[in-house]
């Protein structure tokens, strides 16, 4: 089933003959910041995923789905594994933004906040799981980046931080959410910002929700997905932001009082406490599973580059992020159906503070 404004039969019409192959069923898959549709053809082995822009493609750090679309091409002669584009669609009578068309690829993702699938669940398949996270993490920013210069924008942390900080005022101005601590936060990365960096081809959101593993007990990774935010830029920047989402046993419990204080309303002591946070892997802590120390040392060792400035890019990734759910809540404020994200801003903002000091450990 579709969503009830698009006229399901003509799409279904278009699609085929778009493709050269009779469409028999089209399936939502998300409808979020992309709207994802499943395409199952009356032909074998011959499946596609439609993706649309819903919203963010005109703003800092995104790119446009002609860019997306080359970014896919231009992978596919690399160890990382995008699924292929097979067609960029312009307006037609049933879809009015640009689409792109790729093929299907068969894998299971591991969204944050779930566990991991029963079969990885033993000692040795999360440690696996977290080896091939890293080293397909390694792998993306080995790549050539020649091919990619005219379609990604060179983003080095500064371009980051700044975008971060102006996606937060413009937001904060609409929501009338005041964060405590965003300023403490700003000062600190803006004191703290690395004199230079490499320049790599870079995902953008790289995390277990956008890679696609294979279903046996010894996972590969059969795709990796979600492009829309693939830029050039200090490579560092996204192994902090993985290793933000990557919970460790020896995390400290951080003090949510005063978020309780402030909302009253919401049950800060369970939704923002432990491993199950939001915006963390809860899977992370469980035996088995590398630490992030051990994840820094195996990245370290396949791509010889220093974790340096540690605590400046998980920083940065936390006030990212905080700043990303800031313009989120705005887009739901503006539509009239804002839900609870006050508490999970102020608590990432909390996590940062938290690196930048120290008592967050690596």
């Amino acid at each position: 089933m579709i969503d009830a404004d698009i006229d399901a039969a003509s799409l279904r019409s278009q699609l085929s003959e778009a493709l050269g192959a009779t469409v028999v069923d089209i399936t939502v898959l998300h409808d979020g910041l992309n709207l994802s549709l499943s395409i199952s053809t009356a032909t074998e082995n011959k499946a596609y995923v439609f993706r649309q822009p819903n919203r963010f493609r005109e703003t800092d750090g995104f790119i446009d789905v002609q860019q997306e679309y080359c970014v896919l091409d231009r992978l596919q002669e690399t160890p990382v594994p995008p699924p292929r584009p097979v067609l960029l669609g312009a307006e037609t009578s049933v879809l009015a933004d640009p689409f792109l068309i790729m093929t299907y690829v068969d894998g299971e993702s591991v969204p944050l906040g779930s566990r991991l699938p029963e079969r990885l669940r033993d000692p040795d398949a999360r440690q696996r799981f977290g080896e091939i996270v890293i080293d397909t993490l390694a792998d993306l920013h080995a790549v050539d980046v020649q091919p990619f210069t005219d379609v990604c924008r060179r983003r080095p942390p500064e371009d980051q931080l700044e975008e971060a900080i102006g996606r937060m005022e413009a937001a904060t101005a609409t929501t009338g959410h005041e964060p405590p601590g965003v300023q403490k936060v700003v000062d600190w990365l803006r004191t703290n910002l690395p004199t230079d960096s490499e320049t790599t081809l870079c995902h953008g959101d790289f995390r277990p929700a956008n890679i696609l593993f294979s279903d046996d007990a010894s996972p590969t990774v059969s795709g990796v997905l979600d492009w829309e935010t693939a830029f050039l830029g200090d490579p560092l920047s996204e192994l902090g932001y993985l290793l933000l989402r990557w919970r460790d046993r020896g995390d400290p419990t951080l003090p949510v009082e005063e978020i309780a204080t402030r909302h009253p309303d919401t049950d800060v002591s369970e939704t923002l406490s432990g491993n199950d946070a939001p915006g963390f892997a809860p899977f992370a802590v469980r035996p088995g599973s590398p630490t992030r120390q051990e994840l820094v040392a195996r990245y370290e060792g396949r791509t010889g580059r220093a974790f340096e400035h540690e605590r400046f890019y998980r920083t940065l990734a936390a006030f990212v992020l905080a700043a990303v759910w800031e313009d989120i809540y705005r887009q739901q404020v503006e539509s009239g159906s804002a839900a609870e994200w006050e508490p999970r801003i102020e608590y990432m903002l909390l996590v940062a503070d938290s690196i930048a000091s120290g008592e967050y450990p690596l």
